[in-house]
């Protein structure tokens, strides 16, 4: 560069082309010159330490096509002066002459300034960096006895990331400490590449963190990204990407583009119309929004949410762009500076005429000349009178920021040439200052000046404090940035908003808008990416499986319920399954109950028919003891099936089992009987028989006791052992629950329902036997109706009872005792009542004496 102080050769090289032998002249009288125009710089003053800065105060650079004949000229700038940065490098000055004037601070020290023009150009910051290295002095003396008065102590610079990052690989080399106002790139933060940097404003990674949370704070999961395609732009966009894919949000596009690149600008904004993405978060440096959105006006597009970096949210040059009423990011909290505004208000003609770049603005901003022209400025002009951007209408929020930065330089200075001695310090401003003292004295700066509070991490940054601003229309339709919120870094996690204000949306809206690649998945049911090269905020929604339910809205996955739980029909709580049983209050249990008390009293009502004619023949001749042995059983037999109605207990399981089987097999023990009595009574007819004193009412008593002790020793070794027991039927149907009865031993049920057949069987084969013998009225014949109908109810009961769900199981099982109890009594009973109540002729001796 220019500003680079460039030596000859080695002392051997110059002996070589001199002839002058450089070991005998005295160290003293050997200097370096430097070589090359330097550039004055925008503003100056000497003092004892020399803090630099470096701002964009015009936008661009001139360019010089270079001939290699002429020495080239210094790069100089060109177009429109930011009044912005102008503003920063005054409040500069300010900050310096309030130091200066300060007994507590640098007593007794005058600290003097160079501030440089970068033109926001790369190429002249570096310049300038070295310029300011070399102190501003044209020839290096080399000799240790001369001067140190005017070194650079430290560097405010850049307004940009970029150059900030070229200031930093210069100066660092130098150990110069430097302290960026507004380079907010995350990659500055690395000290084994930029070990003198630090700032005043927060590092993009806690901004890129801060926009993620902000987007999904909204619910917003479909976004299109924009960026600078700079160091600050790309590595602030890779840090929010990578902030937003932990969150969960999907990025539609990701552009970057610069400001002089139209081709891609038009691109860039052509995927902004296109986008299904509702909203756009732009990364992107002033200069690179104020071409896009001239070129999203010229078309118009659908409407867009601004999700907006710190660089440009607060920019009032882009508020003229109504169309992004309604964006929203990240601000540096405004906070004021005392005297500040008087002090950039306070430019007398003498001032300005002494400084170029002064007359420049003075003449650009009223539209008249310091020199003779045509409209010749006369004094009078006043800067509250006109609009512009260099006076401050607010509070400042960066000016701040540069405020701070300079102060931090200075009280660096003051560890490092200040004692505390009693009450005041006293400070050397003849020490020589070593910069890596300077540099170290910066790391550890912790101070609070009139109400601005600066401090470092080990990574030079300061805590992450941004205010939340909104965009919104005032009555009469002109933008204005409104603060609607903070968000602090330091607070705990899920808390570091904190939004007091209503919030204005894109076209004036006051609803938050949407912008998701997929309406979210209600409660009830569960995303799946099923599109293919989609990403995972592009989804279906699938119910969720039956028994499965998912109780929050954009659910990844559905859950089961809990056992005896089962979901809604939306499927999105769990209620408890209904328990089912054969409640009284059925109608089919009624119904069921009705004919069991009929039964019951059909029974009753026979034995009662058959006690009051228990002297006729009819009763006499089949064993009365027998018939009402059988009816009580059948009475036992109809009640029985009562137990089976209900909720299911333990004792109502051990009790309807066993009494269904004991009464059961006391029936058909008696039918057995009077079977038998049948076939013996034919036997006995015979010449020379003597059965019947074989099978008299004694060993009938008996063969009826024997036969019923067995099963009630059956059901005595089951309900012992393994008894019934109620439980909870949960396999049958998914969505409700069985209270039913477990048999306990099946083995056990199924003896007692064996045992049962078995009697039923060999009483059937006697039955059939007997069918055909010779008597007018053959009771046989009617005991094998009635067999014949208990056989075929029991033999259907088997599958019927296998196969039957839940409380049709039960239904099956009375309906299979009543059914054989209304077949034996109707079989066996109802011709003699019929006999004795009908045709009361038929029941005499005679008549039951006469041959078929």
């Amino acid at each position: 560069m220019n500003s680079v102080f460039f030596l000859s050769g080695s002392l051997t090289g110059l002996k070589q082309r001199t002839g002058v032998d450089v070991a005998n002249i005295d160290a003293s009288s050997v200097r370096c010159n430097l070589r090359g125009a330097t550039r004055s710089p925008a503003f100056s003053k000497d003092g004892d330490f020399i803090i630099g800065g470096v701002f964009s105060i015009h936008y661009n650079m001139y360019t010089e096509i270079y001939n290699y004949i002429t020495m080239p000229d210094p790069p100089r700038c060109t177009g429109s002066i930011n009044a912005r940065d102008l503003r920063f490098s005054r409040a500069m000055i300010f900050a310096i002459e309030e130091i200066n004037n300060s007994t507590e601070l640098l007593p007794g020290i005058n600290l003097g300034y160079q501030i440089h023009d970068s033109c926001a150009a790369v190429p002249v910051a570096v310049q300038s960096a070295f310029q300011l290295s070399n102190g501003g002095d044209n020839v290096y003396y080399k000799d240790n006895n001369c001067s140190q008065s005017g070194m650079m102590a430290g560097v405010v610079a850049e307004s940009g990331s970029t150059p900030s990052i070229a200031i930093s690989r210069v100066i660092g080399s130098f150990d110069i400490p430097q302290v960026s106002h507004i380079a907010t790139c995350a990659c500055l933060s690395d000290k084994q590449q930029f070990p003198n940097f630090f700032r005043t404003i927060p590092s993009d990674a806690f901004q890129a963190e801060a926009l993620a949370k902000l987007v999904k704070h909204f619910g917003w999961t479909w976004i299109g990204a924009i960026c600078s395609d700079s160091d600050y732009g790309n590595n602030g966009m890779a840090s929010f990407l990578q902030a937003a894919e932990k969150e969960g949000i999907c990025v539609e596009f990701s552009e970057a583009f610069y400001r002089t690149q139209a081709h891609k600008i038009q691109k860039v904004a052509d995927f902004i119309r296109r986008s299904t993405a509702k909203v756009i978060v732009a990364f992107a440096a002033t200069g690179e929004m104020k071409v896009l959105l001239e070129e999203l006006a010229t078309k118009p597009s659908p409407s867009r949410l601004w999700i907006g970096s710190e660089s440009w949210i607060t920019d009032t040059n882009l508020q003229r762009f109504t169309f992004c009423e309604g964006a929203i990011g990240f601000a540096i909290p405004k906070s004021d500076i005392l005297g500040l505004r008087d002090f950039l208000l306070d430019l007398s003609p003498t001032e300005v005429a002494a400084s170029p770049l002064l007359t420049e603005f003075w003449e650009d901003t009223f539209k008249c000349t310091l020199k003779k022209g045509q409209r010749v400025c006369n004094g009078s002009e006043d800067l509250q009178k006109v609009p512009n951007t260099f006076i401050l209408s607010s509070p400042p929020r960066i000016t701040t920021l540069v405020y701070k930065a300079v102060y931090a330089i200075a009280h660096a200075i003051h560890n490092v040439v200040c004692v505390k001695k009693s009450v005041k310090a006293q400070c050397d401003k003849h020490l020589i200052l070593d910069t890596k003292q300077v540099l170290a004295a910066l790391k550890t700066v912790n101070f609070s000046h009139n109400g601005h509070s600066v401090s470092f991490d080990a990574n030079g940054d300061p805590v992450a404090v941004y205010e939340l601003v909104n965009w919104q229309k005032d009555e009469s339709g002109n933008i204005e940035v409104v603060t609607v919120g903070y968000y602090d870094a330091s607070l705990p996690k899920n808390k570091e908003f904190l939004i007091n204000r209503n919030l204005t949306w894109m076209d004036g809206r006051q609803e938050v808008p949407k912008s998701v690649c997929t309406e979210s998945c209600p409660p009830g049911t569960h995303r799946v990416v099923l599109q293919k090269g989609k990403p995972i905020c592009c989804y279906d929604c699938i119910p969720c499986p039956e028994g499965e339910i998912s109780n929050t809205t954009d659910s990844l996955d559905c859950f089961l319920c809990p056992l005896e739980f089962w979901p809604n029909a939306e499927r999105d709580s769990c209620h408890p399954k209904p328990v089912e049983f054969l409640s009284i209050n059925e109608t089919l249990a009624i119904i069921l109950a009705a004919f069991s008390v009929g039964g019951a009293c059909l029974a009753i009502l026979t034995a009662a028919v058959f006690f009051h004619h228990r002297t006729t023949p009819i009763v006499r001749a089949n064993n009365s003891e027998l018939s009402f042995l059988l009816l009580f059983s059948l009475t036992l037999c109809f009640l029985c099936s009562l137990t089976f109605i209900g909720a299911p207990t333990e004792w109502s399981c051990m009790l309807r089992h066993s009494a269904f089987g004991i009464t059961f097999v006391l029936c058909i023990s008696c039918v057995l009987g009077k079977t038998i009595v049948v076939l013996m009574a034919f036997k006995a007819t015979l010449p020379g028989s003597n059965v019947m004193k074989w099978f008299g009412p004694p060993q009938q008593r008996l063969t009826v006791v024997l036969l019923t002790f067995v099963q009630v020793l059956i059901c005595t070794v089951w309900l012992v052992l393994r008894p019934p027991f109620p439980m909870k039927n949960f396999s049958t149907y998914k969505e409700r629950i069985i209270l039913e009865c477990a048999l306990g031993s099946a083995i056990g049920f199924w003896a007692v329902l064996g045992y049962i057949g078995l009697l039923a069987v060999f009483c059937f084969v006697l039955a059939v036997l007997a069918r055909k013998l010779p008597d007018n009225f053959n009771e046989a014949k009617f005991i094998t109706f009635s067999m014949l109908i208990f056989c075929a109810v029991w033999l259907t009961f088997i599958p019927a009872y296998v196969s039957s769900p839940g409380k049709f199981t039960v239904a099956v099982e009375i309906f299979a005792i009543l059914a054989s109890s209304f077949g034996l009594i109707m079989c066996i009973f109802a011709p003699k009542c019929f006999i004795i109540l009908c045709h009361p002729e038929r029941n005499t001796k005679k008549y039951l004496m006469n041959k078929n």
